[in-house]
């Protein structure tokens, strides 16, 4: 299942989904229903696309209508569904969720004898299809930690009431990215990888994007729009947080916070010029930042040009937002400023 959420980690939903597909990929996971009604209405009808994340009044018919398939957690959900496939005279696709240790959605254990079995009657009563059983881990990320075994055993443990009770899955899930990499024994019918699919390690504590096999599939460019010579003693962006040690050279990146160069990369954030990893210099602001060129000096090129990302959307930019969607990333040969191996790419 190809985890294509929240704009599929900001690099556009839609390409990211189809280039999903065409690697492979046999399903499609999104949070919210809004998402998964998006991706159908753009031409992908002939997967199962599964949507998680449902509140009290959320377009149960509509989501029905396209075939999705829905997580249900709870009786109050089942209740929701159920209603809403009377009202537009279809069987509704659902996976149960168990809450096996995340503490988040799901069926809590004791509850599930009875989800289970409210399931089972609307299944007979031709109102929803159990497509699926699932789950999700708190701590794959931490290699080791006792919960991955401890909500593995009660994931077993819930399925094998729902099998015994007559549910007849699809498939059944709980691997995450970290589950994905790093734990097989959870794999079962499918895995749900997210942000290891845009080639971004899940956490420095499983090893870098490189040491797992992952190559980002997003950069973000920007030509070099100024450079200067600035002697030592120069305070350099706001707050001056950064003073030049002696004469330099100082470079400006139109690119900020803005189009998800994250503020935390004030005064550390490496970025590539030319063929040199430099450092940004001071705070990041809104739309650009500074880096010490350490007295090279790169010619700024005379206007952005477009870069091609290997997935992502193209669509008007939107202030603020994090990851940075290809349509704001700009390029330019031999002068081009990047910055490398921040998060997001």
């Amino acid at each position: 299942m190809a985890v294509v959420k929240a704009d599929a980690y900001g690099h556009g939903a839609l390409r990211c989904a189809r280039a999903a597909l065409d690697a492979g990929a046999d399903w499609l996971g999104t949070a919210t229903p809004h998402e998964a009604l998006a991706l159908r209405a753009a031409g992908i009808t002939d997967v199962p696309v599964m949507c998680w994340l449902w509140t009290p009044g959320d377009p149960w018919d509509r989501g029905i209508e396209a075939g999705l398939d829905m997580s249900v957690g709870g009786m109050w959900a089942l209740d929701e569904v159920v209603g809403a496939a009377k009202a537009v005279g279809r069987t509704a696709r659902i996976q149960l969720k168990a809450d096996t240790g995340l503490g988040r959605n799901g069926c809590q254990p004791a509850d599930w004898p009875e989800l289970v079995g409210a399931a089972l009657k609307a299944e007979v009563d031709g109102l929803v299809k159990v497509t699926g059983l699932w789950s999700h881990f708190a701590c794959a990320d931490e290699p080791h930690h006792p919960s991955i075994a401890a909500q593995l055993d009660v994931f077993r443990s819930m399925l094998d009431h729902a099998e015994r009770a007559g549910v007849r899955p699809e498939v059944r899930h709980i691997a995450n990215s970290p589950a994905t990499l790093t734990l097989p024994e959870t794999h079962f019918d499918l895995v749900r990888p997210g942000i290891a699919m845009y080639g971004v390690s899940p956490s420095p504590e499983l090893g870098t994007s490189a040491e797992l096999g992952l190559r980002p599939v997003m950069s973000l460019k920007a030509s070099v729009a100024l450079v200067k010579h600035v002697p030592g003693g120069h305070g350099v962006s706001y707050g001056h947080h950064y003073v030049t040690e002696g004469d330099t050279t100082l470079g400006l990146v139109p690119l900020g916070y803005a189009d998800g160069i994250p503020r935390h990369a004030s005064g550390r954030g490496p970025v590539l010029v030319g063929d040199r990893v430099r450092t940004v210099a001071g705070r990041v602001a809104m739309d650009q930042f500074v880096v010490d060129l350490g007295g090279d000096t790169p010619s700024p090129a005379p206007r952005p040009c477009s870069s091609a990302p290997a997935t992502g959307a193209s669509r008007p930019p939107r202030t603020g937002r994090w990851p940075p969607t290809p349509s704001r990333t700009r390029s330019s040969p031999g002068s081009g400023a990047r910055p490398a191996g921040l998060p997001g790419e």
